[in-house]
């Protein structure tokens, strides 16, 4: 997905201070065409989605300039989502009430198996209990780098499996993920991710295997502030609170 020469003019404008977010979207919308009924595809990536780049690229904006309550459930979820695509996609922060399958593997049985992601009627119960878990982890706080990577990989994955909207999961999954690190003391970049690693990734992940999400996290974490002063075995063990 990539946003119009008009979009990128006015994230210009606005990254020099010379125009507001609004002015953002406003040229992003006149770029696309107008909102869509059906279902976005997963983490707007999908061909279908691309003319609306522009749009969603600027809600992006709005929705970090604004930012959410970080409450670490499922509430944060449909926050993020309906940040990203309300006034873009019909079904914005709205969860799925049936059972959905996308084929993301070679095993086209398995694909189209309705447990491939959570089912619908659990959604809040299954977000419930990774809330829980975040929780009782203190949302990943204070723990050292190794560690770290491995907790988020396992709860970016259950969250993948919980799929709770019909589509733009991966894109809202990413945002709470980074916000998620952040706030436990490390940043995301995703600049060294292409689509080509970020699928391997999910495809592993949906056999099981969250190793490859592991090393793409551990490509990614960066300290949140690389001035803090951090414990006498180096920066991999973390950072001192």
């Amino acid at each position: 997905m990539v946003p119009g020469d008009a979009t990128m003019r006015a994230a210009q404008a606005y990254e020099r201070g010379d125009a507001d977010v609004s002015r953002l979207i406003d040229a992003a919308d006149r770029e696309t065409s107008g909102i869509v009924s059906g279902r976005l595809a997963d983490g707007s990536l999908d061909d279908h989605a691309a003319d609306h780049a522009g749009s969603i690229f600027a809600r992006t904006v709005l929705l970090v300039e604004r930012r959410w309550n970080p409450s670490g459930d499922l509430d944060e979820l449909i926050a993020i989502h309906r940040g990203l695509f309300d006034g873009v996609f019909a079904d914005a922060g709205r969860l799925r009430t049936s059972n959905t399958t996308r084929e993301i593997t070679d095993n086209h049985a398995r694909a189209r198996n309705p447990e491939a992601f959570f089912p619908a009627q659990l959604i809040e119960t299954g977000a419930l209990n990774i809330a829980t878990e975040l929780a009782d982890s203190r949302n990943l706080g204070n723990l050292d780098r190794d560690v770290f990577v491995h907790e988020l990989a396992r709860i970016y994955d259950e969250l993948g499996y919980l799929h709770p909207f019909k589509g733009g999961n991966a894109m809202t999954l990413r945002m709470f993920a980074s916000r998620l690190a952040h706030d436990a003391g490390w940043d995301l970049d995703w600049g060294p991710v292409t689509r080509a690693m970020y699928k391997t990734a999910k495809h592993a992940a949906y056999g099981g295997d969250i190793s490859a999400f592991e090393r793409l996290f551990a490509l990614m974490v960066r300290p949140a502030n690389p001035t803090r002063v951090f414990l006498i075995a180096g920066w991999s063990q973390g950072p001192a609170h």
